[in-house]
C-alpha cells in the first residue's frame, strides 16, 4: 500500500528552485485526513521550490498539517481561509495577495469532490452542489487571476481535473464526471484565448489515487466503510498495479507551472498509472 503518511513529498531529484521569487495560490490546500493530499502536496512542494505560497482552504483547520509538513518550508506558505465558491471572496482574496505580495504567477485550482449517483439517484440541490465546487470554483478563480497575470504579461494555470472527466472509473457519479470533463475543455478554451498574452493553462488528470479523502469519504460511499476492500477494487484498474498519491499529482503540477513547460499550453498530464490507456 502506498504510505500517504510518510513526512516527505520530495522527488529523490535534485533541489530545484523553479519558483524562486514567484507568489503561487493554491486552491484546496488542506485535506479531510492525515496525508498527501493533492493540494497539500502541491503547495508544500512549491514552497520547496522557492515559491510564496497563498493555502486557500475553507476550513482552516486542514491547513495545520499542510503548515507542519512543510518542515523548512513553513515559513513560505500563507494559509488563508476562503470559498472558492464565492465569487467575492475570491476578489477579496485576490487583493489581499497583491497587497501583501504584489503579484500571482501561478494559479492551482485543486477543489474538488465526488457525489454518488446518476440523473434519476442524484438530487437536484447535490447536482448543483456539485458544479459549484468543481466547475465553477475554476471559473471564479480564473476570472478574478488572469487579469492580475495579463498585467503581468505572464502566468501558469494549472486545473486539476479527473480520469473520470475522460472514462468511467467504476462507479456512477455522474456530476463529478460532467464537471471534470468540463474543467478539462474550459482549460482548453481559455488557454487558446489567452496563449498570446503569455499565460499558459494546463490541466493535470489524476487517475484513483490513494489521498486522505478516499479514506475519510469514498470509503463509506463505495464499500461500507471498508477501506481496504476499495484500495484492492482501485489497484486492479491501475496497469502499474500500484497507487499514486497526492506526491504523484504535485509532481504534474509542478512542472506544467514551471518554466520547464514553457512550450506547453491548453493541454492535459494524465497521472494515473496507465488506467485511462485501457479499453476495459
Amino acid at each position: 500500500m502506498t504510505d500517504i503518511t510518510a513526512d516527505s513529498p520530495r522527488s529523490a531529484g535534485p533541489n530545484l528552485n523553479r519558483f524562486q521569487g514567484k507568489v503561487a495560490i493554491v486552491t484546496g490546500a488542506g485535506c479531510v485526513g492525515p496525508g498527501w493530499g493533492n493540494g497539500r502536496a502541491t503547495a508544500v512542494r512549491l514552497a520547496d521550490e522557492g515559491a510564496t505560497v497563498i493555502a486557500l482552504d475553507r476550513n482552516p483547520e486542514h491547513l495545520r498539517e499542510t503548515i507542519a509538513r512543510a518542515g523548512a518550508s513553513a515559513a513560505a506558505i500563507h494559509p488563508m481561509p476562503c470559498d472558492v465558491t464565492d465569487g467575492a471572496a475570491i476578489a477579496a482574496l485576490v487583493q489581499t495577495c497583491l497587497a501583501r505580495f504584489g503579484r500571482i504567477d501561478v494559479l492551482v485550482n485543486n477543489v474538488g469532490g465526488s457525489a454518488a449517483g446518476g440523473p434519476v439517484e442524484m438530487s437536484e440541490a447535490v447536482w448543483d452542489a456539485q458544479i459549484d465546487l468543481n466547475l465553477k470554483s475554476v471559473f471564479l478563480t480564473c476570472k478574478h487571476v488572469l487579469p492580475v497575470m495579463e498585467r503581468q504579461a505572464g502566468g501558469a494555470v494549472v486545473n486539476v481535473a479527473s480520469a473520470s472527466g475522460m472514462r468511467w472509473t467504476g462507479a456512477a457519479q455522474v456530476a463529478y464526471a460532467a464537471t471534470k470533463a468540463g474543467v478539462i475543455q474550459l482549460s482548453r478554451v481559455v488557454a487558446v484565448q489567452y496563449a498570446a498574452r503569455g499565460i499558459r493553462i494546463n490541466s493535470v488528470v489524476p487517475g484513483q489515487l490513494h489521498t486522505p479523502m478516499v479514506e475519510a469519504r469514498l470509503a463509506g460511499q463505495r464499500s461500507g466503510g471498508d477501506v481496504e476492500a476499495l484500495l484492492a477494487q482501485r489497484r486492479q484498474r491501475i496497469p502499474l498495479g500500484f497507487m499514486g498519491d497526492g506526491r504523484d499529482t504535485a509532481a504534474a503540477v509542478l512542472y506544467l507551472a514551471s518554466d520547464d513547460a514553457r512550450f506547453i499550453t491548453g493541454t492535459e498530464l494524465v497521472v494515473d498509472g496507465g488506467m485511462t490507456a485501457r479499453c476495459d
